[in-house]
C-alpha cells in the first residue's frame, strides 16, 4: 500500500493514523512543504502509483498563493488525485485544500474553534461514510469552506456548518482532527499558544490537556474506520 502525505508544518503530522497505516504495511512518502525553498517547485508523485493521499493541516490559508506559490502546484496535484480516483483524505487545511482546488470558496469562519467540541452527523445518502450522531473531536481552525460541487455534508458543529464532507466514494474532508494524540495536541498548543485567547469556542491549554485518554482513543478508532472505508482495506 503506497500512501503519500502532504505535510505543511512539522507539528501537524499523521498522529494516530500511523498505527493503522503500520498495520497495513504501508509505504509512506511525504511532500514536506516547509522544508523547501520559498520558490522551489514542490516534489509531488504521480497519482497513478498511489493507494491513498492524506493532506494534513497547517496555520496558513489556501488563499495565500501570492506568499506561498507552492499552493498552486499542490492544488493541481489534488485535482489530479481526485480525477484519477485515488482515495484522498483532507484534514483541516487539507479539507480546505480539496474544497478550494475543486472550485469552492474558503473564508474566515464567524468564530474560531480551538479545543474539544462536539460535531453532529448529517443525514445523507446510504453510501456515504457515517459518523456517530454526536462525537467530541479536536478542532483548531479559523477558516471554513463552501462544499465543492457534488459533495455531501457529513457533519456540522454549532458554529461551523461544514465540518466534514464526502465527494464520490473515496474523497473525504474533515475540518477537525480525528488523528489527534496527546503528543500532537501538545505540539499544536506549543506552536499556537498566541491563538488561545478567551472566547466561547477556544479552550485554554489546561482544558485541552485535561481531555481523558478515552476521547483520544475514540477519535483514533473513528479515523481508522474512515481509512478502512476510503481504502477498502480492513
Amino acid at each position: 500500500m503506497k500512501v503519500h502525505v502532504l505535510q505543511h508544518v512539522p507539528f501537524e503530522d499523521i498522529g494516530g493514523m500511523a498505527d493503522w497505516l503500520a498495520g497495513q504495511g504501508a509505504e509512506i512518502g511525504y511532500t514536506r512543504f516547509y522544508e523547501k525553498a520559498e520558490f522551489e517547485p514542490p516534489r509531488l508523485p504521480d497519482p497513478a502509483g498511489l493507494d491513498l493521499v492524506i493532506a494534513m493541516g497547517g496555520p496558513m490559508s489556501v488563499n495565500d498563493e501570492a506568499e506561498l506559490p507552492w499552493l498552486v502546484a499542490e492544488k493541481a496535484f489534488v485535482r489530479a488525485v481526485v480525477a484519477r480516483g485515488v482515495p484522498m483524505l483532507g484534514v483541516c487545511l487539507g479539507a480546505q485544500l480539496i474544497a478550494n482546488a475543486l472550485g469552492a470558496r474558503v473564508y474566515r469562519n464567524p468564530v474560531k474553534e480551538i479545543g474539544w467540541f462536539p460535531v453532529r452527523a448529517e443525514a445523507g445518502p446510504a453510501e456515504v461514510f457515517r459518523f456517530p450522531e454526536e462525537a467530541r473531536v479536536f478542532h483548531w481552525h479559523g477558516e471554513t469552506f463552501d462544499l465543492p460541487a457534488g459533495a455531501v455534508r457529513l457533519a456540522r458543529s454549532a458554529v461551523c456548518e461544514n465540518q466534514a464532507f464526502q465527494l464520490g466514494r473515496n474523497v473525504v474532508g474533515l475540518q477537525f482532527h480525528l488523528e489527534t494524540t496527546p503528543e500532537s495536541a501538545g505540539a499544536m498548543l506549543e506552536h499556537g499558544r498566541d491563538e488561545l485567547v478567551e472566547a466561547p469556542y477556544i479552550q485554554d491549554a489546561a482544558s485541552v490537556r485535561a481531555e481523558p485518554a478515552a476521547t483520544y482513543a475514540a477519535n483514533n478508532a473513528l479515523m481508522a474506520q474512515l481509512l478502512v472505508y476510503l481504502t477498502g482495506r480492513a
